[in-house]
């Protein structure tokens, strides 16, 4: 089940000013949200302080049962990122497969109990290609479609097919919470329906979507970083927007 998302003047400052500022939220479990607003307005530092990754500096949100930003590291705990730039980048030189399968070994070592760790080999190999098969279909990437199968290259993938891949990833964790950025750059209109078909599949089937747009879709929840919608200090402009992402990323801290 996914989480509930509240939010109440909702705020983060860093060295370069307010990066978003006055936000309210009320969602319900299982919601589609966006946050819309033109790039360099705050939505990517909003969609990692609402996700545990970034401190706010004023107001108050409640995900699920965590308050921030006391209980940071529990939203982390229930959430997991796709696509968002300089944090879950993927490396063009892996292969679709080298990138599922590291993935899969670091939540087994790192997200799952001992017990786990403790079983046969062929019991957590099969667990693992288990969990890979759901998130690639939840994520509709399908394996054999591309080029060269598993053994395709990152740097040889379509846009949509990356956000996809990276969506897959963040899936092995089995998020309450899933956090997706720019979830229409560069892409057609034909492939933007595709994308909000495939959030929206994802958040009906139980999980929480935040996801990071320039135009939210009809019946999401949305909340808008747009200067005039709430107080913003950052000019909007396009050259600074993953400069100020980094910036408050280094002021308040990154898990």
């Amino acid at each position: 089940m996914g989480l509930g998302v509240t939010a109440e003047d909702f705020g983060l400052e860093g060295p370069r000013g307010w990066a978003f500022r006055g936000v309210r939220l009320d969602a319900e479990p299982g919601s589609l949200i966006a946050i819309e607003g033109p790039s360099g307005s705050g939505r990517t530092c909003l969609l990692l302080a609402l996700t545990g990754r970034m401190r706010p500096t004023e107001g108050s949100a409640v995900v699920g049962a965590s308050r921030l930003p006391k209980q940071m590291a529990a939203v982390r705990q229930e959430s997991a990122l796709a696509h968002v730039p300089g944090v879950t980048d993927l490396d063009p030189a892996l292969t679709v497969g080298e990138h599922l399968s590291e993935r899969a070994l670091l939540q087994r070592r790192f997200g799952g109990s001992l017990r786990g760790l403790l079983r046969p080999r062929a019991e957590r190999t099969a667990e693992a290609k288990l969990r890979i098969d759901r998130a690639l279909a939840a994520a509709g990437l399908d394996r054999e479609a591309l080029p060269k199968g598993s053994r395709t290259a990152v740097r040889d993938l379509e846009r949509l097919e990356a956000l996809r891949l990276s969506i897959a990833l963040a899936l092995l964790g089995r998020p309450r919470l899933l956090g997706v950025d720019d979830t229409d750059l560069k892409l057609s209109d034909a492939e933007r329906a595709e994308v909000w078909a495939l959030l929206r599949s994802l958040a009906e089937a139980g999980s929480t979507v935040l996801a990071v747009c320039s135009e939210a879709p009809e019946g999401a929840v949305v909340v808008s970083t747009a200067p005039g919608s709430t107080p913003q200090a950052t000019d909007g402009q396009d050259a600074h927007d993953d400069k100020e992402t980094a910036d408050a990323l280094a002021e308040t801290g990154r898990s």
